[in-house]
């Protein structure tokens, strides 16, 4: 790499337990996907300038059916806001802060970045990405407030069975889907408040059942979680595409649920190849794409 050039890669992430609950004080359960990942990379430069992606980030188009083609597919937000948000990394070695920054508080830096460009999201989302691995977290208010964040403890990623990602060509974009459930919650709404406690509650369930191996559990516990936050959102905004995907993987037998918001499912198959198999064969039919998840090791040790 040429003088001066800093690079870094952010994983993917998902949402193995209690998610959406990480935005209501709750606790979830995530890991880094090393199967997808955003680059950036600075370079010395006399401007500040954020160079799109040549293939993702499209903004020549042939003709006017190849944009209409491309929006249909790809949707209408790129990846550049994202890189913009996690520059963060990068500018931490470039300045040499990154030992004067907790790792505690990075993930705080970078939502709040997202949030001035408009992008949705909770904070486990960038716990996963600036931690790495796989790591329980903990959101209640009294910690927040105290600290200033969770409290974030790294599990052992060999202690998960395989899993598998299955996802649409054109997955929705999170920043559309939470709905009015986050006001409801700010307005009380009894039903809406229990149930986001109930989905919370199965992340700390999920850590013992990921502790103790507890396989059988822990595939009751992914299929929970869906079926929770479809009774609070409801169809219209889970939207037909992403039931789908989790109804393919339940025909089979195996346990599903949202990675986030939509566009993609985890699945587990507590029945070994022969049923990862039938998932193949059941998601070729609806038109899905089934990958071996990947699990991208701990950040922590590199700082």
């Amino acid at each position: 790499m040429a003088e001066g050039v800093i690079e870094h890669r952010s994983y993917a992430r998902v949402g193995l337990l209690g998610n959406p609950s990480d935005v209501y004080f709750g606790r979830t359960i995530s890991f880094s996907l090393s199967n997808f990942w955003a680059t950036v990379v600075l370079r010395p430069s006399d401007e500040l300038v954020i160079t799109p992606h040549p293939k993702h980030d499209l903004v020549n188009f042939s003709s006017l059916d190849h944009l209409v083609n491309r929006l249909q597919s790809e949707g209408y937000y790129g990846g550049v806001r994202l890189l913009m948000a996690i520059s963060l990394n990068c500018l931490l070695d470039f300045y040499k802060v990154r030992d004067q920054i907790k790792v505690e508080i990075r993930p705080n830096l970078v939502l709040s970045a997202e949030k001035e460009l408009g992008i949705v999201a909770g904070l486990q989302d960038r716990v996963a990405q600036i931690y790495g691995g796989l790591v329980y977290m903990e959101f209640s208010q009294e910690h927040m407030d105290k600290l200033g964040h969770g409290i974030y403890t790294p599990m052992d990623i060999n202690l998960l069975p395989p899993l598998h990602l299955v996802y649409a060509e054109n997955p929705s974009d999170s920043g559309k889907v939470h709905s009015t459930v986050k006001q409801r919650w700010l307005d009380g709404d009894k039903f809406i408040i229990t149930t986001m406690a109930e989905v919370a509650d199965l992340a700390l369930h999920g850590k013992t059942a990921i502790l103790e191996k507890n396989y059988s559990k822990l595939a009751e516990l992914m299929n929970r979680n869906f079926d929770l936050r479809r009774s609070m959102f409801g169809d219209d905004v889970i939207g037909a595409l992403n039931i789908k995907m989790v109804e393919a993987a339940r025909k089979v037998g195996a346990a599903s649920k949202f990675t986030g918001s939509g566009g993609a499912v985890i699945v587990f198959c507590p029945n070994g190849q022969s049923q990862v198999k039938l998932l193949e064969e059941e998601c070729q039919k609806a038109g899905f794409i089934v990958e071996p998840v990947k699990i991208a090791q701990s950040n922590l040790s590199r700082g």
